[in-house]
């Protein structure tokens, strides 16, 4: 494939690492960077296959002012979802292109081992389920690569793993052992289970790689943003203050309060996320959530 990449933060540029192995691979962004193959957004769109590696709360700008429709196939790497309307991305970028020519990537997949070349397993969704076989064969060999009809199911496990990142965090910087992380991850995928079934996902993608998968990596590592979001907030420190020392977009963050939104409107139960909202959004004391989510 002639593929570029949309956005060269850490997980771009590990996507780029990746899909150069077998591909002819550009990559742009915002501001010029020293990688090879960097080149301007106007030549990077004229490429057939885009992969969309912008942080979700900046699709729907982005799209509205650099985005024209030539028949392009994109790949969207983000996970998110959108705090200003509770829209899940395959709506966002729906609005531009047809979903047949939209796919999404998910899985265990922290940006600085696939920039070391080193294994993992990842899924590829997509309503064209040829669409999701051509991205996933173009994967590099330490990729083993699955595709999968499921969008919803992989956008909300994709989302929502990183509400439970946050908590997982908390977890582990309040001391609260191993016992309690694993009780806590569990539940976590109990609850985002629930919350994607509701809006039409299959009950088995959250046990997939996109699933549970990626859940369990980014809910009990230091190579998760969200993860140390949580950790700053057990420290009793501000969700600003977190935001700004980490440097990077930790989607979380956002995705918590449209979660929260979502659960008000549709009167869904979902504990875990409310109480990660309430750190972030009200301040609530940590322990406090802990005694509540244990009550």
């Amino acid at each position: 494939m002639n593929i570029a990449i949309i956005g060269a933060g850490k997980w771009g540029q590990a996507l780029y690492h990746a899909f150069s192995q077998r591909n002819n691979v550009v990559i742009t962004s915002r501001h010029t960077k020293a990688i090879e193959n960097f080149v301007s957004l106007e030549e990077a769109m004229q490429r057939d296959y885009l992969v969309m590696a912008i942080p979700a709360q900046a699709v729907r700008g982005w799209m509205e002012e650099h985005f024209s429709d030539r028949g392009q196939y994109l790949l969207v790497a983000a996970k998110g979802i959108e705090t200003s309307t509770g829209a899940f991305l395959n709506e966002v970028y729906g609005a531009f292109v047809p979903s047949e020519r939209l796919a999404f990537i998910s899985g265990p997949s922290f940006a600085a081992e696939v920039q070391k070349s080193l294994p993992t397993a990842l899924v590829i969704s997509s309503t064209d389920r040829a669409m999701a076989d051509a991205w996933a064969e173009v994967l590099p060999d330490f990729i083993k690569g699955y595709a999968d009809d499921d969008v919803i199911g992989a956008e909300v496990a994709g989302a929502y793993k990183n509400v439970i990142a946050i908590a997982g965090g908390v977890c582990d910087g309040l001391k609260l052992g191993n016992n309690a992380r694993a009780a806590l991850i569990s539940r976590g995928l109990v609850e985002m289970t629930r919350f994607g079934v509701s809006f039409g996902a299959r009950e088995e993608t959250f046990l997939s790689l996109g699933g549970a998968g990626d859940l369990f990596l980014t809910a009990s590592s230091t190579l998760s943003r969200n993860y140390r979001v949580g950790l700053g907030l057990a420290e009793g420190k501000a969700v600003a203050q977190i935001v700004e020392e980490l440097g990077e977009v930790a989607e979380g963050v956002p995705t918590a309060r449209a979660l929260y939104g979502i659960a008000q409107r549709n009167d869904i139960y979902l504990p875990i996320a409310r109480e990660v909202y309430a750190m972030i959004e009200e301040g609530k004391d940590p322990q406090q959530s802990v005694r509540d989510l244990l009550g």
